[in-house]
């Protein structure tokens, strides 16, 4: 069953093509060894290959028998494997940065470095249909809009998701039948971090008070509202195309660089647009220029849309101390700050 699910997700989503190198995200966990297990299992009938990379975070004891599982799984199964053991907690206190931040931020900077170490092209996480459901949960919660009810994305540029369409259950069961006996990260049972919560607390009372499928219909919904976000935001790249005046220095990574990077667009024609395709414009611009809108808020988007409409020239706003919005000479100038 799950094997028809993970192929028929490949398909639907077009997740793998022919020739594809992936990079799999292994932590032991019964969710990413059987991707490990699947993507084993049809790797030569779709022709692609795959390598595996595995995180030991340096925090829980049982960490490095974690990597002893999934380094001798790989041997058994010959297929790469690359460990790297990362100190997340004194990255985060350097950093600045939540346990769990500082974690994500190491380990998909490790695939990254692994998908150049091997030509690879692809990375595939292990998220499945429960982690869909608690992250439309935990949006809602923050008061996201409806790239939040979204969820997980089953691919998002270079990473690719098999399992988003399978149930955590199935997997469970899947590793019981075939005996891969996985390892158990006991940090999932502890309720210190919002997701523990959603998944321990939240979503049991739910499924007993009001709708024992509540997995399936935040699944339904978050995949209605991927429709509708895909359509809006192919209106704004349109709507952008026809007011952008100036791209300068958006060559790749360029917000990693020494270089000044800006976007021109005309004011007339944006004032003109619909107020959600404004906020989608300026957020779509500074994507382009920094590859994140993190720490743009729902007021920093308002006061830039009133720089805008106010048509006055020469204002400008500092939304944080990174991103520039200038009003000149009819133009809005979105520019990062070095």
């Amino acid at each position: 069953m799950i094997r028809e699910v993970v192929y028929d997700t490949i398909k639907k989503y077009n997740l793998i093509e022919n020739g594809d190198k992936l990079v799999l995200g292994v932590s032991g966990g019964p969710d990413s060894i059987c991707m490990l297990v699947i993507l084993n299992e049809l790797k030569n009938k779709l022709n692609f290959e795959i390598v595996v990379a595995h995180i030991n975070h340096g925090i829980r004891e049982n960490a490095k028998l974690d990597e002893e599982y999934v380094k001798e799984f790989c041997e058994n199964i010959k297929v790469k494997f690359y460990p790297l053991h990362a100190k997340v907690k004194e990255y985060a206190k350097v950093q600045k940065l939540g346990i769990e931040e500082a974690g994500r931020k190491i380990r998909y900077d490790f695939f990254e470095e692994i998908l150049k170490k091997e030509n690879a092209n692809k990375i595939a996480i292990a998220h499945n249909k429960n982690d869909n459901a608690e992250t439309v949960i935990m949006n809602i919660l923050r008061g996201s809009g409806i790239a939040g009810l979204s969820g997980i994305e089953p691919k998002q540029g270079k990473y690719i998701r098999p399992l988003i369409e399978v149930p955590r259950e199935d997997i469970e069961n899947f590793a019981e039948e075939n005996k891969l006996n996985p390892r158990h990260d006991e940090s999932n049972d502890e309720n210190e971090f919002t997701r523990n919560k959603i998944r321990n607390i939240v979503i049991p009372y739910i499924k007993k008070e009001f709708n024992p499928n509540i997995v399936n219909t935040l699944d339904r919904l978050s995949k209605i509202a991927r429709e509708e976000e895909n359509f809006i935001n192919s209106e704004v790249e349109n709507e952008y195309k026809s007011i952008v005046l100036q791209e300068i220095n958006l060559e790749k990574e360029v917000y990693n660089n020494e270089k000044m990077s800006t976007i021109i667009l005309d004011l007339k024609k944006f004032n003109l647009l619909d107020i959600v395709i404004q906020k989608k414009i300026i957020l779509y611009s500074i994507q382009k220029i920094f590859g994140t809108t993190k720490g743009i808020e729902k007021i920093h988007l308002e006061d830039m849309i009133k720089l805008c409409n106010n048509n006055i020239g020469n204002k400008f706003l500092t939304p944080n101390k990174n991103l520039k919005i200038v009003i000149k000479n009819k133009k809005i100038h979105i520019s990062s700050m070095k």
